[in-house]
């Protein structure tokens, strides 16, 4: 296994449209959203862990997750869990990675990837993501993953690639941000328009100078700290200091503005499980695309379903068609899932209410 490389794994996001499973106490990347006896964050960690040393691989979460990360991931020490102490969005957190890993090894090539993504065909990832590794040590670049659109999907931003470019990887033109139903369509029809699926290579000097150029005041900031990094100071500069940078993501902070950006279209199946019904693609369904989780049902004239319950309980359904139905510790949530986006605002009502 190559020392040089390293992966941050990116485990901070609550996952509000999975609520109620998903809760700021305990998000979904720490819940086995797949009923298939690890969490989200055990299968990407277990993933990276195939290319990269498992000591290698840093893990940025809340303070409040702490706990959650060491309990699910025992083979990761301490020093291994990046603590924010503040929401700040996903360039702050990259950055100050990216310097720890800096000081420790001049010639890293590091992968950033979210904890709570599905990818199947793991061989295949691990192809990719050894290709943008090499290529990554030879150039000075800064590269992302694109996932092949499968439909004209409103929800993602859009990576879009030279239409001459002939080479497996690709120099990016332009992100775009998530667009309407028609202009969607059109980016599929144009046929070199990729899913921004947030994984992003590159090499430890590549980025840092990318952050010198295009955030130099965040960069400023966090170079403050450089000594204290991997040392006993550097919880107390975090603490004082991280909440001081801007609260924007790697997109609009770097990616966007670099023109050294360059995609590979990813040969793995993904998905980002940001929606129930998101989920309800990957799991396995019945005759009626019902798909169950964790459940004991009995279902008439009921279709396109996605049931999930952790109670002791027969759960009978019938004339629903396209529901999420969960049952979780004192809520049941019966919601159609063409209104799922809707979530996110109800579990912001309900906390409205209580305060």
């Amino acid at each position: 296994m190559n020392k040089n490389y390293y992966a941050i794994l990116m485990a901070g996001g609550v996952g509000s449209r999975f609520w109620p499973v998903s809760t700021t106490d305990f998000p979904k990347q720490f819940h086995d959203m797949l009923g298939s006896g690890e969490t989200l964050i055990q299968k990407t960690f277990s993933r990276l862990s195939k290319l990269i040393p498992i000591e290698n691989i840093l893990i940025l979460t809340n303070e409040k997750y702490n706990h959650l990360v060491l309990e699910q991931l025992p083979m990761v020490k301490q020093e291994q869990v990046l603590l924010e102490p503040a929401m700040r969005n996903t360039a702050p957190c990259i950055l100050y990675a990216s310097l720890k890993i800096q000081k420790k090894n001049q010639d890293a090539i590091m992968v950033v990837a979210p904890s709570d993504h599905w990818i199947e065909n793991e061989d295949e990832f691990a192809e990719n993501l050894q290709y943008c590794f090499d290529f990554c040590n030879e150039e000075n670049v800064l590269m992302t993953l694109g996932i092949q659109p499968t439909f004209p999907n409103t929800g993602f931003g859009y990576i879009e690639y030279d239409k001459t470019d002939n080479e497996p990887i690709k120099k990016v033109f332009q992100f775009r941000e998530k667009p309407d139903y028609e202009t969607a369509k059109s980016f599929l029809d144009s046929g070199n328009f990729l899913w921004n699926g947030g994984i992003f290579i590159w090499s430890v000097k590549s980025i840092t100078q990318a952050f010198e150029k295009f955030q130099p005041k965040m960069n400023a900031l966090f170079q403050k700290g450089i000594e204290s990094y991997n040392t006993d100071a550097e919880k107390s500069f975090i603490e004082q200091n991280y909440a001081l940078a801007d609260n924007i993501s790697i997109d609009y902070a770097i990616m966007e503005n670099a023109k050294n950006v360059y995609v590979l279209p990813a040969s793995f199946d993904w998905n980002d499980l940001g929606t129930w019904g998101s989920l309800h693609e990957k799991l396995d369904k019945d005759q009626n695309n019902n798909a169950v989780v964790n459940a004991k049902v009995f279902l008439e004239n009921a279709s396109n379903n996605i049931i999930r319950s952790d109670a002791d309980k027969l759960i009978i359904i019938d004339g629903l068609n396209d529901y999420i139905i969960v049952d979780k510790e004192g809520v049941l949530l019966i919601y159609p899932k063409s209104k799922e986006q809707d979530i996110k605002s109800i579990v912001q009502k309900l906390e409205n209410q209580k305060s």
